[in-house]
């Protein structure tokens, strides 16, 4: 999509598309001759990197404004769950009995995805980190839709890519973890967390900081299948203990399927931040 620039002066892409056609010299082979903003040895330096974080923000915000996308609902969840249908192929019998929530958030998004047409797919957009296992599930569930979502990869050690249902213009690739956990909040409207490992967890804890400390508004926080987390996180214990609040085991729902947490989204009141922490 071509812009309408608002500045007389010269346009920098055309610029970098000159400059890769000068006359091959000893100097115009220089790195130093490279345009700075072109020059990719350049911008990977320990020292562009607050460069590197800015933009990483803003290439997302910018993208998202352009397609008009002002909200999203949130699923995080284990990359290593199977759908029912691989539940053999599972490494554990516990993985291949978590299968079924694959379908859930399947189901999930489809349903939130249904919702999201109605506003001209502006609204309640279904985001996932773009892997697989229950990330897969939730662009799947909006692909069948027909709707769109968006995935919001990471580059790891391992090769890996998005999944094939994250709709291709809004598929998102980072080097910061901390760039991309802000874009997952940004926008969100709700966050549904399925069973997961160590990544799940720091999402989910990284959210709950974030409301139980007034950083973030009060959204839907809906933990899929109650079993699961209160046999990994003993809740009682923190609170017992006094590390949290009581008042803060308010801040999550369990729910077990997608009609429950579909209705929870839809009937929640808007709640403000926190303006301070009980019991401090």
């Amino acid at each position: 999509m071509k812009e309408d620039r608002r500045s007389p002066l010269r346009d920098a892409n055309l610029d970098r598309s000159t400059a890769e056609h000068v006359p091959q010299t000893p100097q115009t082979q220089s790195p130093s001759y490279r345009l700075a903003f072109a020059d990719v040895d350049f911008m990977g330096q320990e020292e562009l990197r607050p460069v590197r974080l800015q933009l990483e923000l803003l290439k997302f915000e910018m993208l998202m404004d352009q397609y008009q996308i002002d909200s999203t609902v949130v699923l995080f969840g284990g990359a290593r769950i199977p759908a029912p249908a691989d539940k053999e192929k599972a490494r554990t019998q516990t993985l291949a009995d978590l299968s079924r929530f694959y379908d859930e958030a399947r189901e999930f998004a489809r349903l939130m995805t249904r919702k999201s047409k109605e506003t001209g797919n502006r609204e309640y957009v279904v985001c996932t980190g773009g892997g697989p296992g229950v990330m897969e599930a939730g662009n799947l569930g909006a692909h069948e839709e027909g709707g769109v979502s968006v995935g919001l990869n990471i580059v790891l050690p391992h090769e890996q890519a998005p999944n094939p249902y994250v709709t291709p213009e809004l598929a998102f690739n980072f080097h910061y973890f901390a760039i991309r956990k802000m874009h997952f909040l940004m926008r969100a409207k709700a966050i549904c967390v399925f069973p997961g490992g160590f990544g799940t967890l720091d999402e989910l804890f990284e959210t709950l900081t974030l409301i139980q400390t007034g950083r973030m508004q009060r959204v839907p926080m809906l933990l899929f299948g109650r079993a699961f987390w209160e046999r990994i996180i003993n809740w009682d214990a923190l609170a017992d203990a006094g590390t949290i609040s009581r008042e803060d085991l308010d801040l999550f729902r369990y729910v077990e399927n997608a009609a429950e947490a579909m209705e929870f989204v839809e009937t929640w009141g808007p709640l403000d931040a926190r303006t301070d922490i009980p019991d401090r």
